[in-house]
């Protein structure tokens, strides 16, 4: 008799090609992500060493890392080097007949953006990327995790990669979402409550009738942030929303290959008896709009309550880099700018969510706002219905779609504000540029924020 297993494990076994010794697995990889910040160097390293890319139809690459995201942008980018990284990676990629989206091209953006919008990640596939957020795409029951550059350069010489199998956790999320609670308050609330290293080393697979009831780019929101939960990544089973989500996509299977694939997608889940490592569970009726008051993800609390009292030494220094002070009101700390972006949260949904709070409303007279959609396509949807209308008349710029300001790169800034709330996944000190101070949140509570010039419960603005 077969013994039960998780998602993660037959997905896993699938796809090891032989045992390589000390407790590792030669892996099988499906597909390979590059970007310009670290791609151009590994396809570089292999032309100098004479060695080809294994099968250049399972490697795709974009530009989003360190380009500038200003309208009518060029290949300018104020990163130190950044041109040469640019250069390069064009260069190689067109030397090793590697297809890139450049910053031209219709299907650009950040990479965790395009691979879900472009069908290029697949249920039950694997996939690997020189990112720590790559993760996120296991919202579409992928095994995908984010490597090195030494490791990229194997998996593009021989389509594999030793890895030793992760433990795994599960957790199982109950209920339904407040009114006014969106999944980055759910991640938010979780890394929360049990901090950021419960996960460590493990594959954690996200269950329960709150996950079910979320669409797949809410999912993405939560399966991104696995990695600040010390995930070595995040899944969640495909369900008939991700088959649905998935057809017609450009890179996406055709015709019978579809139906073959829809077959064996629908297959993939943990058998009902199977055992986890670990297994967290909660309700998500508890979960109210969250923001970070400190310079980790845990470091959370619901914006209409108030900041803790420090616990450690740690709690105490971030209260001190943060400039707040215990049991400070959380709506009572102003902003100077307010960022919307990122592999968190610049899809066309978040976009929606802080749409819907802007509309009408007039950004704070001291606050800088920037919205960077998170992919060309994502800027043209918002466009064609005239979301980039209700944030430039809000007060926000309205950028081409990349990286931006989820770390400080390119050639976006804040232009000297220090406060910023930001519906990126770190909040680490020096992350959004020297001495910012980083408050992560939604796109409703960044939105609202940014309205009233102070950390604001969205609800007091939702109908």
């Amino acid at each position: 008799m077969d013994t039960a297993r998780t998602l993660f494990g037959k997905i896993w076994d699938a796809h090891v090609v032989r045992q390589v010794g000390h407790g590792a697995d030669l892996i099988y990889l499906d597909r390979i992500l590059l970007h310009e910040r670290t791609g151009g160097r590994a396809l570089k390293r292999l032309a100098e060493r004479n060695l080809p890319v294994a099968d250049k139809n399972f490697v795709f690459g974009t530009m989003d890392h360190i380009i500038d995201t200003d309208v009518g942008r060029t290949h300018a980018t104020k990163f130190p080097g950044g041109k040469d990284f640019i250069q390069t990676f064009k260069e190689y990629s067109k030397f090793h007949d590697i297809r890139i989206f450049d910053i031209d091209d219709p299907r650009q953006g950040i990479v965790h953006v395009i691979s879900p919008e472009l069908g290029i990640v697949l249920p039950g596939s694997t996939l690997v990327c020189a990112d720590s957020h790559t993760g996120t795409v296991g919202a579409l029951g992928a095994v995908a995790w984010g490597i090195g550059s030494t490791e990229i350069e194997h998996a593009l010489a021989t389509q594999t990669l030793p890895q030793k199998r992760p433990k795994t956790m599960r957790i199982t999320i109950s209920g339904m979402l407040p009114k006014g609670s969106l999944s980055k308050d759910l991640i938010l609330f979780l890394i929360g409550r049990y901090g950021t290293k419960a996960a460590l080393g493990s594959v954690v697979e996200f269950a329960g009738r709150a996950i079910e009831s979320l669409d797949i780019e809410a999912r993405l929101t939560v399966a991104n942030m696995a990695i600040e939960f010390a995930a070595w990544s995040g899944l969640i089973r495909p369900d008939d929303k991700a088959i649905q989500y998935l057809s017609g996509r450009p890179f996406a299977p055709k015709a019978t290959e579809w139906d073959l694939a829809c077959e064996y997608w629908r297959s993939l889940a943990s058998d009902p008896d199977a055992e986890f490592d670990q297994e967290l569970s909660f309700d998500a009726s508890e979960v109210l709009p969250q923001v970070t008051w400190g310079t980790n993800p845990a470091h959370v609390a619901v914006v209409s309550g108030a900041v803790p009292a420090p616990w450690d030494n740690e709690s105490r220094r971030a209260l001190e880099y943060m400039v707040i002070e215990p049991h400070q009101a959380i709506e009572s700390i102003g902003i100077e700018a307010a960022f919307i972006g990122s592999c968190t949260n610049s899809r066309i949904s978040d976009l929606r969510e802080a749409a819907a709070i802007l509309r009408g409303r007039k950004v704070a007279d001291n606050v800088v706002a920037l919205c960077v959609p998170g992919s060309s396509a994502v800027k043209l949807a918002a466009e064609a219905e005239g979301l980039d209308i209700v944030f430039k008349e809000a007060g926000f710029e309205w950028r081409e779609s990349g990286c931006s300001l989820c770390f400080f790169s390119g050639g976006d800034s804040f232009r000297g504000a220090k406060r910023v709330v930001s519906t990126t996944n770190r909040n680490f000190e020096n992350r959004q540029g020297v001495g910012v101070r980083s408050h992560l949140a939604s796109p409703a509570t960044v939105a609202a924020s940014a309205v009233t010039g102070r950390l604001t419960d969205p609800r007091k603005m939702m109908g």
